[in-house]
């Protein structure tokens, strides 16, 4: 019999309970009891959600509070000296890594100041992880009540039998790094690692469990030999008799090159691979896997919203059970469903049209009983819900939706011409320093300010026609003289109106162009508590009118100082949409960027000089192995960025701001942008990764960040100028800006302007010692 398994569900709840409650405890609203009493009864409610839907193998530990590789760096105690000595409680300590914590002395404790681990892309997601970091003398230890055991436990005292997940050992270490100062080679640890895991699955044996999902999505990437050799001891160790039975799962690519890998994990009862980023791979797989191994199909999209094509794919397990059999075939997730909103049975407002193309979460639990029901007892037994589907895919491919002849026109006009500035690098920063005038060393921010209570309750009474147009938009123009007051008395350099308009930095544009669709409650987990509503791409993308001229002008109108415009890129206007999957990423890229072509002219002709197209999803689109699809992704992704900004004078000065700072596997490409000026989310990393800079002669100019955003702590002056020090060795002081690392929009005033002071005078330091 064909089974159904899920690999993760989402965690924050239908209506984003999780976020609440954390905020809530990180604002000393809610206690540590029911901050764990609300994250219990989330957990069984999403196992109901599974079972209801009619899933086989249910997923537990796929929930946590903040981020589940943070979950196995506390699990396994890889907790750094600069945490581990304030004797934080658990939650808090791992909070504190999580998001760093800054507090004073209290009679019954020292103050704490430590900032947050770094935390990085997960794969070429939007979803961000929290970096295990390894010291030279790196122990493990495994906590003494282990969260897995504890969920399974839970669950099963809930009436349901789980599957737990962990993340695997190899993986857990080859996404680690090693801590500043030292230079370990994370991998180097397995040995030590190991029998902590044995340890692991072993009390999940003794707590009940027959089998246990272990993730390990390296698989994916190229990797290293002493890598690849390094899953042969991990898995003849963790498939020992005694054990629960493993299904390895990978996700996010094919493992077809990493084969002599997967054949060290014959002795594992399955595995797992995403048939929907690489259907292609299945029959590799399947002439690879053991004689008595099972097969766990990902043929549902975990992280697009978009209905499955069941027909499609009950085709792909089909040709497995033709191989293998009913009972060597699971029917599951292509990923975590982590990627995904919740519930479509919440968007009301959605139009009936689109919404019938939809697929969310608890919807996509369906899908999979669906297709594993079709394939174990037959079609006709699920007939009604395949004609259904068949229906919704007949009714997308022939909807007017999809289809705009104006801008496929306009798309077949596009010339070569069209991406290249008038004048190279030299001749521009000649015109845009004569034009604005800038200091050593100019300070700016990244675009967004702190998004306050009053805003969110008047957009809110906007939305629901509570006050008129003309009401709000009064409420905006104080909102931006506000922040540019600020700024004054700050003393930046290059301004920015705050964006007190936008909800989002890409549901923003989304919602002024057409061609896309929109959730009311289509949220999903970015890091931590954080949410981003994605947009969703349901048709050929135009800009029907200007989207922020009117905020720009009116801001450069009331501003001392240059006034820098502030658009969202169009490879990151995709990636963190939901894309549509009937048209390669290209064509919607190109089309975007037509649209923000038009818009960057029409800030120049408005008299803003300085315009930053933020594009900090460039790299997460990045295919994650080496070879044709990246350089083919690059080049488009490129020639979309400058068909975007190549249409302004010389005299106009482009930014660009990546939230990332490992560009070298690609530096070509970041080069090949031809950005004024680049800022990057630079202030968790080493230093020493701006050698890149060095070594391609870099000549334009760049902004590292300076300070954590991600984090209420406020950096003291001193530490910025230790950063600005350490980016000196690698950056010439007239290439050199000075900014945070990323938009300010979820941060507080408070602390939000205590460190822009630390940050400006830091600037001032530094240009006191280098102006001439």
């Amino acid at each position: 019999m064909v089974q159904s398994s899920i690999l993760g569900f989402p965690r924050m709840g239908a209506n984003r309970e999780l976020k609440k409650a954390t905020e809530a405890y990180w604002g000393d609203k809610l206690s540590q009891e029911d901050l764990l009493k609300e994250g219990k009864r989330l957990r069984s409610e999403h196992w109901k959600i599974q079972k209801d839907a009619g899933i086989d193998i249910i997923p537990s530990n796929d929930f946590a509070f903040y981020d589940q590789v943070l979950d196995h760096i506390q699990l396994f105690g890889v907790i750094p000296e600069r945490y581990s000595k304030y004797n934080l409680s658990p939650i808090d300590e791992y909070f504190a890594m999580g998001r760093g914590l800054q507090r004073p002395a209290t009679d019954n404790a020292p103050a704490v100041d430590v900032p947050a681990l770094e935390m990085v892309k997960w794969f070429d997601s939007n979803y961000h992880y929290v970096k295990p970091t390894l010291q030279d003398n790196q122990t493990f230890k495994l906590a003494s009540k282990p969260k897995p055991v504890s969920e399974f436990l839970e669950a099963k005292e809930a009436g349901i039998t789980t599957r737990p997940v962990l993340l695997g050992p190899v993986s857990f270490l080859h996404l680690g790094k090693a801590d500043r100062g030292q230079s370990i080679e994370p991998i180097s640890t397995l040995d030590k690692l190991l029998p902590l895991y044995v340890d692991l699955l072993k009390q999940l044996k003794e707590a009940g469990a027959e089998t246990v999902q272990i993730d390990e999505p390296i698989l994916v990437y190229d990797l290293q030999p002493n890598v690849k050799e390094a899953f042969k001891p991990a898995y003849e160790a963790l498939t020992a008799t005694g054990l629960p039975k493993l299904v390895v799962a990978t996700y996010f690519g094919d493992v077809v090159h990493n084969l002599d890998a997967v054949a060290h994990l014959k002795n594992a009862y399955a595995l797992h691979v995403d048939l929907v980023r690489n259907p292609e791979q299945l029959e590799s797989v399947l002439g690879a896997i053991g004689s008595q191994q099972v097969l766990s199909a990902g043929v549902v999209d975990g992280r697009n919203i978009w209905k499955t094509n069941m027909k499609r794919a009950i085709e792909i397990v089909e040709a497995a059970v033709q191989k293998l059999g009913k009972d060597r075939v699971i029917v599951a997730s292509s990923s975590s469903l982590l990627h995904t909103p919740h519930t479509l049975a919440s968007e009301k407002k959605l139009d009936k049209e689109v919404a019938d193309w939809f697929s969310f979460a608890t919807e996509k639990a369906t899908e999979i009983a669906i297709i594993a029901k079709a394939v174990s007892e037959g079609p006709a037994t699920v007939r009604e819900a395949l004609e259904a589907n068949a229906a919704s895919m007949q009714a997308r491919a022939s909807s007017s939706r999809t289809n705009n002849k104006a801008v496929q026109d306009r798309q077949r006009q596009v010339t070569e011409e069209m991406h290249s500035r008038k004048s190279p690098f030299p001749t521009r920063i000649a015109q845009q320093s004569e034009r604005l005038n800038l200091p050593l060393f100019p300070t700016t921010t990244i675009g967004s300010f702190p998004q306050t209570k009053e805003i969110r309750i008047q957009r809110n009474k906007f939305t629901k026609g509570e006050i008129t147009a003309e009401q709000y938009e009064k409420f905006i123009e104080k909102e931006i003289q506000d922040v540019i007051s600020i700024q004054e008395e700050l003393g930046l350099d290059v301004y920015v109106h705050g964006e007190p308009e936008r909800n989002d930095m890409v549901q923003y544009f989304g919602e002024r162009l057409d061609g896309y669709a929109f959730t009311t409650n289509g949220w999903v987990q970015s890091y931590g508590s954080r949410c981003v509503r994605p947009p969703i791409v349901v048709g050929d993308v135009s800009r029907p009118a200007p989207m922020t001229v009117k905020e720009s002008k009116y801001a450069a109108s009331i501003s001392k100082k240059p006034m820098k415009g502030m658009l969202t890129g169009p490879i990151t206007c995709l990636r963190w949409s939901f894309p549509r999957d009937d048209v390669h990423q290209s064509v919607q890229a190109q089309q975007l960027a037509l649209a923000l072509r038009d818009e960057v002219v029409d800030l120049e002709k408005a008299g803003v000089f300085v315009i930053q197209v933020d594009e900090p999803a460039l790299r997460e689109g990045l295919p994650l192995r080496v070879g044709k699809e990246r350089t083919d992704y690059l080049k488009w992704a490129v020639d979309s960025f400058r068909l975007s900004t190549a249409g302004v004078e010389d005299g106009t000065q482009i930014h660009s701001h990546f939230c990332y700072s490992e560009f070298q596997d690609f530096f070509y490409a970041i080069a090949a942008l031809d950005a004024d000026v680049l800022s990057i989310e630079n202030s968790k990393s080493d230093a020493k990764l701006l050698k890149v800079f060095v070594d391609e002669a870099y000549p334009r100019h760049i902004g590292p960040g300076v300070y954590d955003i991600h984090s209420p702590r406020v950096p003291s002056q001193q530490e910025i100028e230790d950063r600005i020090q350490e980016m000196l060795q690698y950056l010439k002081p007239e290439q050199l800006w000075i900014d945070p690392d990323c938009g300010l929009k979820t941060r507080q005033w408070k602390e939000t302007k205590a460190a822009l002071t630390n940050m400006v005078n830091a600037a001032k330091t530094f240009r006191g010692k280098y102006q001439k």
